[in-house]
């Protein structure tokens, strides 16, 4: 309402970034729901990964619509700009704006830092080594309003005292390259987990280290690993056990290796071990 009254092309870059967050907090809300359904015979390892194909589509929401329609908006506005009014409205708004954008953010980062064992990792770290896109889609959605406020603040502030209207379509225009600069992480980011992304190398050569410390134990070949969702992973291990075991043995250090797994693990609900030493008896 505020842009339409006052005619500023930054305020309305930011009307239409708040309509897109909004319909993508639905989108991840509905793709969260979907996630949580078990699994059946035609979806055996559940769906898991619709948190991921709707967090892909969010992030070219954010792009097309968000980015897309602010770089047009500040374009037309430099081409044929308004004539200055009264930015009192755009004032009061922005203000609240930046309340509420600052408290969701903050709500977010804890999310984002929630459960981590180390509290201490950069932002940058955590961002894009998070497998929820629910949690890092919203930590960049917020911090990306958050700027873009401040720039559609700067661009009414600055073309009022310098009686210069391009300076609020070139906040517009700024606004629009912040939104595909955060889309373009996002789809590189949920584009990985779609595809099969794994546990980190720490992980990975953890997961070897528990496996060769099992009584009965020989080799273990480098594990195999996949998200499913942000808590479900899937693992393989092809493993040799020593070949004086017996069937029965095997099958006991084959849970063993799995509950030890999942003490440290738990977000490994399925994993797969190929007994070598089973084919050898």
């Amino acid at each position: 309402m505020a842009a339409f009254i006052t005619g500023s092309s930054a305020m309305m870059s930011e009307g239409i970034h708040s309509l897109v967050d909004s319909g993508n907090a639905v989108l991840l809300l509905y793709g969260m729901k979907q996630s949580q359904r078990p699994a059946d015979a035609h979806h055996p390892f559940g769906r898991s990964k619709e948190l991921y194909f709707w967090g892909l589509i969010v992030a070219v929401l954010i792009f097309a619509i968000g980015g897309g329609m602010s770089f047009y908006e500040g374009i037309k506005h430099i081409e044929h700009p308004e004539p200055l009014t009264d930015p009192l409205w755009n004032y009061v708004v922005l203000g609240v704006a930046v309340a509420f954008e600052g408290w969701a953010f903050w709500l977010s980062m804890r999310a984002l830092y929630a459960g981590k064992s180390d509290e201490t990792a950069s932002f940058w770290k955590m961002l894009s080594t998070s497998r929820d896109p629910a949690v890092y889609a919203s930590v960049l959605e917020n911090l990306a309003a958050l700027i873009g406020l401040v720039l559609a603040l700067a661009g009414v502030f600055f073309g009022h005292m310098l009686n210069n209207p391009f300076l609020d379509g070139a906040a517009s225009i700024a606004i629009g390259l912040l939104l595909m600069l955060v889309a373009v992480f996002l789809v590189s980011r949920t584009r990985a987990l779609l595809v099969g992304e794994g546990v980190s190398d720490e992980v990975l050569a953890d997961l070897q280290a528990i496996g060769r410390q099992q009584a009965g134990v020989q080799n273990l070949r480098p594990p195999l690993t996949m998200y499913l969702g942000p808590t479900d992973v899937m693992l393989a291990l092809d493993v040799d056990f020593e070949d004086q075991l017996s069937a029965q043995e095997v099958e006991v250090a084959i849970d063993q290796l799995q509950n030890a797994i999942r003490a440290k693990y738990p977000d490994f609900q399925r994993i797969f071990i190929e007994a070598k030493s089973i084919t050898k008896k």
